[in-house]
């Protein structure tokens, strides 16, 4: 029995989020209908692609043999299309980054405004999510992590270092004291992650720091450099963070500093994709300078 590439698209999607819902998300698809999709397909197949239960959808053998058949028909297809000649200079279709909030507020808007005034027919969406994204799941063409994955079929690049440092509104400081040591900390209320929601091990800057209780504690960078700038207390911010914080300076500097590294990262049957590889060199380029230009102002 034949199967269509629409069918499999849907399956694939099905698969990946482990639901309808999910996967009508992804597709912009009404979940009844993807329901019913799926259930011809597995009519035409004469197999039972999925377990339903209340937990979601999940693959049977017969669906698990579907999957790994139509991931290489996925992989087949973007190949395919690569292979086509470049017919204009300029970037077109969609793109989709996925990258945690601290580099989606405030480096990616200004870096992708520049790429899109050079490349009008290209939209690019930005996914903020303070989590890992998943590339198998094709959650995004690509992402932005602070670490390296070492596991799964991806192309990893390390787009640049950025620093930070810990950070006070003038109006905190002015009530409640300059801090001039570390052991002062101690005595003021802190700003971070909720230590539980930490998803990365290199976001963890304050237990590097032997502090270990936070007062106001979010899993959102935006929320926690607000925080520090309506006055709520003392936080560690990236230092490209602290031109678009009126009233906030670092402290300690000379006492404290973190490096950390952004890196770019690709599912590996895209790296030969050129219109999805010029697109990630001019974002790696564009972030490398943002990143350094912020920081000078800092």
């Amino acid at each position: 029995m034949q199967t269509n590439w629409d069918d499999l698209r849907l399956f694939l999607a099905v698969a990946r989020e482990e639901s309808l819902s999910g996967a009508g998300k992804v597709l912009r698809l009404d979940p009844a209908t993807l329901g019913r999709r799926m259930q011809r397909l597995e009519a035409s197949l004469q197999a039972s692609l999925f377990v339903k239960s209340p937990q979601g959808y999940a693959l049977t053998e017969a669906g698990t043999t579907l999957l790994a058949r139509s991931e290489a028909a996925e992989r087949a297809m973007r190949g395919a299309v690569a292979d086509l000649p470049v017919q204009s200079d300029q970037l077109s279709g969609q793109i989709r980054i996925g990258a945690p909030d601290g580099s989606a507020n405030y480096l990616l808007p200004q870096v992708c405004a520049a790429i899109s005034d050079e490349n009008p027919e290209l939209d690019i969406q930005i996914v903020a999510l303070p989590r890992v994204f998943n590339l198998s799941r094709r959650e995004a063409d690509m992402a932005i992590a602070v670490s390296a994955p070492t596991a799964g079929r991806l192309v990893v690049q390390k787009i640049t270092d950025y620093h930070l440092h810990l950070a006070a509104s003038e109006s905190y400081l002015e009530t409640q004291g300059d801090i001039s040591d570390i052991a002062d900390l101690g005595k003021h209320r802190i700003v971070g992650y909720i230590p539980d929601m930490i998803f990365d091990r290199e976001l963890d800057y304050l237990n590097d720091l032997g502090i270990s209780r936070v007062s106001l504690a979010s899993n959102s960078v935006s929320v926690q450099i607000n925080w520090i700038r309506q006055g709520g207390g003392i936080g560690i911010a990236h230092d490209f963070s602290v031109p678009a914080m009126p009233g906030v300076r670092r402290i300690l500097t000379d006492q404290i500093s973190l490096t950390r590294a952004f890196y770019l990262i690709r599912h590996l049957d895209d790296q030969r994709n050129p219109r999805l590889s010029r697109f990630a060199e001019a974002l790696s380029q564009g972030l490398r300078a943002e990143v350094a230009r912020l920081e000078a102002l800092a």
